[in-house]
């Protein structure tokens, strides 16, 4: 008897741009059909920089996605839909859908997710790999767009008059324009080192 062959999974292209950001901060990505959202948030914070120290959450035609929150109102009627159990395939399906994903509730950091192509798993390569993107995100509780724009400008001239509180506050100069797709795709790779590094920045 013949051994029943192994179907190749999908693999969905995906263009991730943060909002209201001009020039754009953006990521390609080749991410599993199969992940649940979940697994596509901890991709999207290794992969634009973020540090996970706020809530996130994803929405599709007016529906919220989460991770369960055992202090949510159990009486709430909207209460969101698990995350952890909603794969990605369920959202998207055919090139030019679309799903938001918010990070950090006060700064309000929206990311448009695109699917650019459905495409076939090559045997012996990793997913998730990021193909392409540009500009670092901003710094964690900078204070949203309008916060940003005034980080940018003092980064721009040494003679603006908070450019010191902000070299204090962020322990060193900030580089917009910082991407280094080599060490998004190490970290990528390696999940937990990169996890655990994240983790001791936190508490540092």
């Amino acid at each position: 008897m013949a051994a029943k062959k192994i179907q190749p999974q999908t693999v969905y292209q995906l263009k991730v741009t943060l909002k209201d950001i001009d020039p754009p901060i953006w990521r390609r990505l080749l991410v599993s059909s199969y992940d649940t959202l979940f697994d596509l948030h901890e991709v999207l914070q290794l992969s634009m920089g973020w540090m996970d120290s706020h809530l996130h959450e994803f929405t599709k035609d007016d529906i919220h996605y989460s991770p369960p929150d055992p202090e949510a109102d159990r009486h709430n009627d909207i209460l969101p839909v698990n995350s952890k159990k909603t794969r990605l395939s369920k959202l998207l399906s055919k090139p030019g859908d679309t799903i938001e994903y918010l990070y950090d509730f006060g700064d309000g950091w929206e990311h448009e997710i695109l699917l650019e192509g459905v495409l076939l798993e090559e045997s012996g390569k990793k997913y998730p790999v990021c193909l392409a993107g540009a500009r670092a995100c901003p710094p964690e509780d900078c204070g949203s767009t309008p916060g940003y724009e005034d980080l940018i400008e003092a980064m721009r001239d040494p003679n603006h008059p908070e450019r010191e509180r902000f070299l204090e506050w962020l322990d060193g100069p900030y580089d917009p324009e910082a991407f280094n797709l080599e060490t998004i795709n190490r970290d990528l790779e390696n999940f937990e080192e990169a996890w655990s590094r994240k983790l001791a920045n936190l508490s540092s």
